[in-house]
């Protein structure tokens, strides 16, 4: 079904039981007042039968019933009965009247009193007459009141209908109003596709608290993100086939010029040479564009481990010695936590290791194997890895560009790589929930800052972690 005509339907619905519950308040209300007013015209015959039944003097009892008869509206059926008390339960009973015992006792406990038997209505009161007591009954039928009800009835019915109709047709604008917007955004959104990213919604005439508004921004601002995915996506696609098609191309010149003639071992040694570095760099190419796209930003699949940052540092740097024997990186592990909990983090031991060894790695690189050092901080608030070094430095331009895949400085063009490593190791950072920022000046070098805030771990890695580490 339509959100138009939930909406409508809804309108609809809720505007029927509010006017059948304020039908029901208002004939309530109308057929008490009624009442009311009836009973009381009851009350004023039934004083002045009292009245004209104990009055001795005949001109009295005459000005009474003229004033019953000229003063007083008259009354349908109007009947007038006098009893008389013989005792706290016991009275002289009338034969013409048909009430229910418990009447004719609320009205001897209380001294009087109504009932209603369809449209009759009777009233009984007691009063005292020479010592002696006596039951005055006074009754009549509203048929007045009933029409006025029936009356009432009519007009609530086809009122009601009548206000469901027109209930209808406001419930289809109102449902035009809030839907339109949304409309018209859901039509721009389906012309958009990848060949026109750059299309934007066009901004309502709206405060920006309204939600159309809010819908149409956050349209806008997805289509920018998308805008940029695919752009990322099409510059990675062609730089890495680029970057994949220059070592192949090389192995095949290489194999065709050693087959068009016969050649000596050392001509063959050095074409196999040759052929060795291109498919090491083409293995090297491969395994880490494989990395990158495997590392996604989900942060859930790829924490498994708990690991003490002190003791992934030494690793690291265990296996630069292996890759760079002659490198000049310091671990500076001096200012460490009294308590040793603080160090572990919730992570992907193999990954994060690649992560920092790639900026490590970055700085000996681009440094030409000057110093690198390598601090560690560990406190309430997080963990904190800084990686400085002395080196060439990044100049300021190049720095918005540093994440993206195999982007490459002026500067940073004059040694091999692929411009991978330092956004695969954003990627990995940011999949543990931490924060690289980069700071450099050319020709002065650059400090890198790895910061693992620790209200953004997640307990649930601890919890199951620590279960495995105890079992």
């Amino acid at each position: 079904m339509q959100i138009k005509k939930k909406i409508t339907i809804t309108y609809v619905a809720l505007s029927g039981v509010s006017t059948l519950l304020l039908c029901i308040v208002v004939f309530f209300l109308f057929k008490r007042n009624n009442e009311y007013y009836f009973v009381k015209r009851l009350v004023d015959r039934a004083k002045i039968v009292a009245s004209i039944h104990y009055q001795e003097d005949p001109e009295k009892a005459n000005y009474y019933r003229a004033l019953k008869e000229n003063g007083l509206p008259e009354l349908i059926d109007e009947h007038e009965y006098v009893l008389k008390v013989n005792g706290p339960d016991s009275f002289e009973y009338n034969t013409a009247l048909n009430l229910p015992p418990e009447f004719y006792s609320d009205v001897m406990k209380t001294g009087s009193g109504w009932f209603a038997e369809g449209y009759t209505y009777y009233y009984a009161q007691i009063f005292n007459e020479n010592g002696l007591k006596y039951m005055v009954i006074v009754s009549a039928k509203d048929r007045r009141g009933n029409t006025t009800t029936l009356y009432i009835l009519r007009i609530m019915l086809f009122g009601g209908l009548a206000f469901l109709l027109l209930a209808y047709f406001l419930g289809r604008f109102l449902a035009r109003r809030v839907i339109n917007p949304v409309a018209r955004i859901t039509k721009e959104v389906n012309r958009i596709s990848a060949s026109n990213l750059h299309n934007r919604l066009p901004m309502p005439d709206a405060d920006e608290s309204d939600e159309i508004y809010e819908l149409t921004k956050t349209f806008n601002n997805m289509l920018d993100r998308l805008e940029t995915s695919f752009e990322i996506q099409a510059n990675f696609i062609n730089n890495a086939s680029h970057e994949l098609k220059t070592p192949i191309t090389t192995i095949i010149a290489e194999t065709e010029i050693a087959l068009l003639k016969e050649r000596d071992p050392g001509e063959y040694e050095e074409v196999l040479t040759n052929i060795h570095q291109q498919a090491t760099r083409l293995g090297n190419l491969t395994e880490s564009l494989l990395k990158l796209t495997q590392t996604g930003y989900d942060g859930q699949k790829q924490v498994q481990d708990i690991a003490r940052l002190d003791e992934l540092l030494i690793d690291v740097k265990a296996d630069l010695d292996r890759l760079y024997p002659n490198n000049r990186v310091t671990l500076r592990l001096n200012d460490m936590p009294d308590d040793q909990k603080l160090l572990k983090l919730p992570c992907n031991r193999a990954l994060l290791e690649l992560a920092i060894g790639n900026i490590i790695s970055n700085g000996v690189k681009y440094s030409n194997n000057e110093e690198v050092f390598v601090n560690l901080k560990a406190n309430d608030v997080g963990i904190h890895i800084s990686i400085s070094d002395i080196g060439i430095g990044i100049p300021p331009e190049d720095i918005p560009h540093l994440y993206e895949p195999f982007f490459r400085g002026k500067e940073a063009s004059r040694y091999n790589g692929y411009g991978l490593g330092l956004p695969l190791a954003m990627k990995i950072i940011r999949m543990h929930n931490g924060n690289l920022t980069v700071q450099s000046e050319p020709g002065k070098g650059t400090v890198v800052s790895i910061i693992f805030y620790r209200e953004k771990f997640d307990p649930k890695n601890l919890i199951v972690n620590v279960r495995k580490s105890n079992g």
